[in-house]
């Protein structure tokens, strides 16, 4: 298929392969299934986010009302309702992480970078977040560049060479 779109489609065509691909791992009664699989894709055509029209349209696809496909972009903060830098910074604060510093961490973070967790930097590189626990407690702090690489044992004397790998992550 081309990647092409028209004024229904809002993805490449081979989005929607992706998609479709997804949701052929459940029953047909349960292609519902496939909506975390879905928003992900759409994110990841989309600059790292998912506009509210996005949304909505992945609903469609899926076959679910809107507010089911909106329930879960925004339970889950692998999802972005909002544009992010080219390195989304996740950093887990529950508790685990807490003990181990991660507020400290954080502290750090905010200070090289500028900006407050839910921020983008000016230049556009980076958005920091607070996560939620990831399962790695027993290697915290931990953090997840762009929901797909972690990072563990995050300490503020690592921060600098963190920052400066970025680009070769």
């Amino acid at each position: 298929m081309s990647e092409t779109r028209d004024s229904t489609r809002l993805l490449p065509d081979s989005a929607y392969d992706d998609i479709e691909r997804e949701c052929a791992k459940y029953p047909p009664a349960q292609r519902q299934s496939g909506i975390m699989a879905a928003l992900r894709i759409a994110q990841g055509h989309n600059d790292g986010w998912l506009a509210p029209e996005m949304i909505k349209h992945i609903a469609d696809v899926i076959g679910v009302p809107p507010i089911r496909a909106y329930e879960v972009a925004t339970f889950y903060n692998m999802f972005s309702l909002k544009p992010v830098g080219k390195y989304k910074i996740c950093l887990c604060t529950n508790l685990p992480c807490a003990l181990r510093g991660s507020a400290k961490v954080a502290e750090a973070f905010k200070e090289k970078l500028g900006i407050e967790f839910g921020e983008t930097t000016p230049d556009g590189k980076v958005t920091l977040v607070e996560g939620e626990c990831f399962g790695a407690c027993d290697n915290s702090p931990v953090v997840i560049v762009n929901n797909t690489k972690m990072h563990a044992k995050i300490t503020i004397d690592k921060i600098d060479d963190f920052l400066a790998g970025l680009d070769k992550d």
